[in-house]
């Protein structure tokens, strides 16, 4: 009876202390280990708003199309930049024979002063040479709106600024732009990255540089990451609008540790690999000495 009571002490105990151990290792593993679940895939999106206003003529892409940085995207009737250019360069003709005339009376005045100072007066060389003056600053102000007018032109043609994808494209030939209202917007295919947010008491696991495991929802795929920061600043529940990471509690009658939105840039995407913003994901961080 003594052995079996021994065993069954021992039993107990080596229950009890197994239970504790993995109790530890359950709570270290949640509230500490830095990984999270809650991690998805964002990317910058380019909102193109025309710097010229006017009938849309051309858009020369399709929705989803991937586009290179510089390709058309669409293009505002040219009809009127290209008259007010003509108008330009006709003001400006008009402005250079005007600045040579009144340049010509201005130096033949002062030569005929420096010859005969009864010929001319002081008064009409000096109203010469202002007339010749303003002659010269009325051909700068043509050759800037001159300048103004290619702008406009060129401008009438907007082009990708980035590498990426046409995206939501609900923009038709016929729709007026207007300066400063997007017409389509494009997803910058170099921007990805993966917002992983991490609960506060997981940060002071977490390393700038350190290396990541990103594992995509879709298709369980893993890629490699980095630490690149982490949010210095978060909105406050209650703000409204700001530039801030607005991150919503998961129950507000109780306090819990608020979740740290940690950017983690990617590497080595496989090009078979095709990443939309929104994506889940989970995201683990190793230790700097764990990387290669």
């Amino acid at each position: 009876m003594a052995v079996t009571g021994v065993i069954r002490f021992l039993v107990t105990l080596i229950a009890v202390v197994a239970a504790a151990l993995v109790g530890w290792w359950l709570w270290n593993f949640y509230t500490l280990s830095p990984w999270t679940r809650d991690a998805r895939v964002v990317v910058n999106v380019v909102d193109l708003a025309p710097d010229v206003s006017g009938l849309v003529t051309e858009i020369p892409v399709i929705d989803n199309q991937q586009v290179r940085k510089g390709d058309v995207l669409f293009v505002i009737d040219k009809d009127r930049f290209n008259l007010a250019l003509q108008q330009a360069r006709a003001r400006v003709a008009q402005a250079q024979a005007q600045a040579r005339l009144a340049s010509d009376d201005a130096n033949r005045d002062a030569q005929v002063l420096a010859q005969d100072s009864s010929a001319v007066s002081a008064v009409t060389v000096e109203t010469s040479r202002t007339r010749a003056e303003a002659a010269t600053a009325a051909l700068q102000l043509a050759q800037s709106e001159l300048g103004t007018a290619q702008l406009n032109l060129e401008r009438s043609t907007v082009r990708a600024p980035v590498n990426g994808f046409v995206t939501n494209l609900t923009a038709t030939v016929g729709d007026y732009a207007d300066v400063g209202t997007p017409v389509l917007a494009v997803v910058d295919s170099d921007s990805f990255y993966v917002a992983a947010y991490f609960m506060e008491t997981k940060l002071p696991e977490i390393r700038i540089g350190a290396p990541a495991e990103v594992r995509l929802m879709a298709g369980g795929r893993v890629l490699k990451g980095k630490v690149q920061g982490l949010s210095r600043a978060i909105a406050s529940p209650t703000a409204a609008g700001g530039l801030l990471a607005s991150v919503n509690p998961n129950f507000e009658w109780i306090r819990l540790a608020q979740r740290i939105p940690v950017r983690i840039t990617l590497e080595d995407v496989p090009a078979e690999v095709e990443l939309a913003a929104g994506m889940s994901a989970t995201v683990v961080i190793r230790p700097p000495e764990a990387s290669p």
